[in-house]
């Protein structure tokens, strides 16, 4: 009995191990490889030791192993590559070649453990992507663009910064409404990323009316694929292959080698994981209209911020921004009666910690009085503008308007302004204007004259010219105050004196 226990185990191992060996060498090594050469080992290891003999469960277990390893062709040939695409029926032309090929291999050899993570990721993405593609009335093909942008990963950013499943960049994002912000990016929001790359796929097939030349435009840009147009004189995908930008060359070979790969998975032993999706198929939408943070909803509702992260990856600090405006919010369904009974205790958890704010008051809008002048009571008067009083005090106009608390420029008829100068010619002022002389009139000017003029008293350094140049606002030129003063090119101002500027009214 022992004897014939130990025959039946070396023949089985005999039978066993080349087919593994091929399968291996094949197609890289299956997920349950390494567990059956660890079973097998040990049964030779015991058959060496001449121990006692193995059990039956433990050959059951073994063979059950093998009996779930794909029994694949240790070839797969380009005419069995070529007739599986050709049973896809695929709207989109999907052609074979060796740069296909290659391609196929990627996902389906060299690339199994990520191959295998999009498979399992294509439960919970597809039937979004299927829903929104299918209303627009867009190809459901379209679907494996995703895989070969962002291998189902919502978060990816590339060196280009293209972000998302869909892969947009900032400006392409925005022209298809996708909102962009320091806290949030709807380029990773699954439903809001797929609806702008469909409406942005259709418009690129109504231009080109060729959806490998518009999946083609969808990586590179219109501008690429007009100019290898214009070059190659060809209007398909594979007539302009050489006139293309290098990334550009293989992104349809790439798509076609992705469309292959999610549909033939098992033929070549590509393994689903079992992700639970139950938390991210049965969630519900709240709307919500208050700044919080991820880590507040967690402690109010128990809801973990990874879920959080997960359900909603278009919030790019764990905030949601609802002061700025309304927000979408995605929540495991078994939580929302949860959050809105809790709703107004989320944003006032810890709020000093996660939502501080800096209150600073505001700065009064008050008149400044500087010390060490003395104060002159100025009526404005019809046709006074700062500039011109300013001039006519000799000082500054953000002078007036902090002395006076002026939030502009504009003044009004009647209005007093307080004016600040030195006591030295504040007395000579009000002696001017209590006692008018010769030398606080215009030459030839009568008192009743005097007040239908805007005056301006002549300083040190000042000419005809620079004086104009103050009242260029006013539309003066040095020819004008000549005529109005009765002056000449010989006659020279001296400080002091007083000269008209404009007559007013």
């Amino acid at each position: 009995m022992m004897m014939m226990r130990i025959l039946v185990s070396v023949f089985l191992m005999l039978w066993l191990l080349p087919n593994l060996r091929a399968t291996t060498k094949a197609y890289g090594r299956a997920p349950q490889t390494a567990a059956v050469d660890n079973m097998l080992g040990e049964i030779a290891d015991d058959l060496d030791a001449d121990t006692a003999a193995v059990e039956p469960d433990e050959m059951a277990t073994a063979t059950e192993m093998i009996a779930d390893e794909p029994m694949l062709p240790a070839v797969v040939t380009d005419s069995m590559y070529i007739a599986r695409l050709k049973r896809l029926h695929s709207v989109i032309d999907l052609p074979f070649n060796s740069i296909v090929r290659r391609y196929i291999q990627l996902y389906t050899e060299d690339k199994r453990d990520k191959a295998e993570a999009i498979l399992g990721l294509s439960e919970y993405y597809f039937p979004i992507f299927e829903q929104i593609l299918d209303q627009y009335g867009m190809p459901l093909e379209l679907r494996y663009l995703a895989v070969i942008e962002s291998a189902l990963n919502p978060r990816i950013v590339s060196w280009k910064g293209a972000t998302g499943l869909w892969q947009f960049i900032y400006s392409t994002g925005r022209l298809y409404g996708l909102n962009v912000t320091s806290t949030v990016d709807d380029r990773c929001d699954p439903i809001k990323a797929t609806h702008a790359a469909a409406r942005h796929l259709r418009d690129l097939y109504n231009t080109y009316n060729d959806w490998t030349l518009a999946i083609a435009a969808y990586n590179c840009g219109m501008g690429n694929v007009n100019k290898a147009i214009r070059r190659s004189g060809r209007h398909d995908f594979w007539g302009i292959y050489h006139y293309l930008p290098r990334e550009t060359r293989g992104y349809v070979p790439a798509f076609i080698g992705a469309t292959y790969m999610m549909n033939y998975s098992k033929e070549h032993g590509l393994k689903v994981p079992k992700y639970d999706f139950k938390k991210y198929f049965s969630y519900d939408t709240v709307h919500v209209r208050q700044w919080m943070h991820f880590d507040q909803i967690e402690a109010v509702t128990g809801i973990s911020v990874a879920t959080l992260r997960d359900l909603n990856p278009q919030y790019r600090r764990d905030i949601v921004p609802g002061n700025e405006r309304t927000c979408t919010l995605k929540l495991p369904v078994e939580y929302v009666n949860t959050y809105i009974d809790k709703a107004d205790k989320i944003a006032l958890h810890d709020a000093d910690k996660y939502n501080p704010k800096t209150m600073v008051a505001p700065v009064a809008f008050t008149a400044y009085v500087p010390a060490g002048k003395t104060k002159i009571v100025h009526r404005v008067k019809k046709g006074d503008v700062l500039g011109a009083i300013a001039s006519r005090y000799g000082v500054r106009v953000q002078d007036l308007r902090q002395w006076n608390a002026l939030r502009s420029s504009y003044i009004r008829e009647g209005q007093k302004l307080n004016v600040y100068v030195n006591p030295s010619k504040a007395a000579r002022l009000t002696a001017q204007s209590t006692s008018p002389s010769k030398k606080t009139a215009a030459p030839n000017a009568s008192p009743g004259q005097q007040s239908d003029f805007l005056y301006y008293e002549v300083k040190r350094g000042d000419t005809l010219w620079s004086i104009s140049q103050q009242y260029k606002y006013l539309g003066i030129t040095p020819s004008d105050l000549m005529s109005l003063n009765n002056l000449s090119n010989t006659t020279k101002i001296v400080p002091g004196q007083t000269i008209k500027i404009k007559k007013i009214g």
